[in-house]
């Protein structure tokens, strides 16, 4: 009972059982954990590319890429909001429309009646209610995400401090346990939170890929769709694909099947510029999932954490890996295919 796996393992599970316990209040560690982690590699590399030149206070840096952000913030919510606002309704709207008045074509009121059935998984009505319940809570979540800015803000500001603090720890009563949770804060913040910062990046590239092209094919609510692409972006293959759902209904209500088929190409496009671009130049060997693993992640970390799953069950199933320590291809036996 002593030894190091054992005393790991127990530590584990009673951080799970806090995270648990802890209910709503887990949006605001992930919230807190994700600001600070990008905020914080963003101010690294400023620093390490400034200091090429001229040496510079990393705090004032920090406190400048803060102040950018809430001027950002005030500025979108200030100047876009009610844009942004607008266009997603006319977006439900065309998607609505497009869905009370399919074209008669056979394939697709075979789907409507699919989708129709109570039976399925596919049941709109219960789809769209869940999406309700998501959107209904958005003005607590703003305020847990208003919050987790300013913690981070201080954690990044008084980074060292914490660090002198929390060490002492490790050498009273219960060090081990705080040791091992040194253990797990380092894999966690070297799995989740790199890939974390990958699904942004790649989320980013896609919402504007994607866009630039939409306005050369002459689409509507361009900054509606963009946001949309983004956030889907975040759930990794599958996003690409239920973003193909709108966009092909909003494409038919605009041009026709010539649109949608424009859609499609579109789609595979970026699908190939992620696939063999972007995928190995920001992830590494052990984020580069099977398809099929990415997908049986994706739903089962929807079915036990919500609308978070999609978003962070890749980076947890990343982080399990790097608890088991499982190798990377490039460091597995050479006669490991023959095995």
């Amino acid at each position: 009972m002593k030894s190091k796996g054992f005393t790991r393992f127990l530590t584990l599970a009673i951080l799970i059982a806090i995270l648990y316990s802890m209910g709503s209040m887990v949006n605001l560690v992930l919230f807190t954990f994700i600001f600070t982690f990008l905020m914080g590699r963003l101010q690294n590399r400023l620093s390490a590319h400034a200091n090429k030149y001229v040496r510079i206070n990393p705090k004032l840096i920090l406190a400048l890429l803060y102040t950018l952000l809430v001027i950002a913030l005030a500025y979108v919510l200030y100047k876009y909001l009610p844009v942004i606002t607008l266009q997603i309704t006319e977006l439900v709207r065309q998607i609505f429309h497009f869905y009370k008045h399919p074209p008669d074509i056979q394939a697709i009121h075979y789907i409507k009646d699919l989708i129709n059935n109570p039976e399925t998984s596919f049941n709109i009505p219960k789809q769209f209610n869940t999406v309700y319940l998501y959107i209904s809570g958005i003005g607590s979540i703003a305020v847990q995400a208003l919050i987790s800015i300013i913690l981070s803000l201080f954690i990044l500001l008084e980074k060292d401090k914490i660090l002198r603090f929390t060490t002492k720890f490790k050498y009273g009563k219960f060090g081990q346990f705080f040791l091992n949770i040194e253990h797990f804060g380092r894999k966690f913040t070297n799995s989740f939170g790199k890939v974390i910062e990958v699904q942004f990046m790649i989320a980013a590239t896609n919402a504007l890929l994607s866009t630039l092209f939409l306005w050369i094919l002459g689409f509507p609510q361009l900054i509606g769709l963009a946001i949309m692409i983004f956030f889907l972006g975040l759930i990794p293959v599958a996003g690409m694909i239920i973003s193909l759902i709108p966009l092909c209904m909003i494409a038919y209500s605009v041009g026709g099947i010539t649109k949608v088929i424009w859609v499609l190409v579109m789609i595979a496009v970026i699908h190939a510029i992620e696939a063999y671009f972007l995928n190995p130049k920001f992830m590494s060997v052990k984020t580069n999932l099977p398809t099929f693993f990415t997908l049986a992640v994706l739903l089962l970390s929807e079915h036990f954490l919500g609308i978070w799953g999609l978003i962070i069950g890749i980076p947890i199933f990343i982080f399990i890996i790097d608890m088991l320590e499982i190798p990377e291809d490039d460091v597995l036996p050479n006669n490991f295919e023959e095995k």
